[in-house]
């Protein structure tokens, strides 16, 4: 099947799980994870009404972003943020930042935005599978968390990001979106001063269906759309 018929295919079952869920389709964003494609690839998918790329790595960013100029809508970093990698990143203008989970390096991050007299929307990752390879705050210590970041002033806390299990049994990746999803509106209810809780970005090839009934409003799809990644 051609990348146009599997960006078809992937618009449906969203749409899908949207009115499954009572949700409207247009609400639910569809990030397309290009890591490790070509730049030839990347505006195949861009021709096909793709609009917002995700990528892991800045360095592989950095080298594709400058000839996708003008072809893109918004370009999200998802990955885990090395506080050295900060200028390198911030120089490609992302419009949302999926991954922070230490405050040292949202303080870092803060300082540039501040010398620079910048602002950047972030999601604070959480690690909601308990799994020790995985990046993210803890569950319980989300709050905490996002009431000291919610002090640095040039940053905009705009919603929470996880990566659930990557296990074929429905029921442990339903509780770890709907783990998210109650923190999401528990937050959103406390009304803290300089966060809003807008994304929920949850759900990828293998669980967005799931990650839709349970609220999340940004998918990240890559395998789905653009076959399995060769290394």
């Amino acid at each position: 099947m051609s990348l146009n018929d599997n960006i078809k295919i992937i618009r449906e079952r969203v749409a899908n799980a949207a009115i499954k869920a009572n949700r409207d389709p247009k609400d639910i964003k569809l990030l397309a994870v290009t890591k490790t494609r070509t730049i030839e690839t990347i505006e195949e998918a861009l021709l096909n009404n793709i609009e917002f790329i995700g990528e892991n790595k800045v360095q592989e960013a950095e080298n594709k972003l400058p000839s996708l100029k003008g072809k893109f809508k918004e370009f999200h970093f998802i990955g885990h943020l090395q506080s050295n990698k900060i200028n390198k990143l911030m120089e490609l203008k992302p419009t949302l930042i999926h991954s922070i989970d230490k405050f040292s390096t949202a303080n870092k991050l803060n300082n540039y935005l501040k010398q620079n007299s910048i602002t950047q929307d972030i999601l604070i990752e959480v690690n909601t599978s308990g799994e020790d390879s995985k990046f993210g705050v803890k569950p319980a210590d989300t709050l905490a968390f996002i009431k000291s970041a919610s002090q640095l002033e040039n940053i905009n806390i705009k919603g929470l990001m996880t990566i659930s299990m990557f296990t074929d049994d429905k029921e442990i990746i339903r509780s770890s979106f709907t783990k998210l999803r109650n923190l999401f509106e528990e937050i959103r209810t406390l009304q803290i001063t300089n966060i809003e809780m807008k994304f929920l970005s949850m759900g990828m090839t293998n669980d967005f269906e799931i990650a839709i009934e349970e609220g999340s409003n940004i998918v990240r799809i890559g395998t789905a759309l653009f076959g399995a990644r060769d290394y």
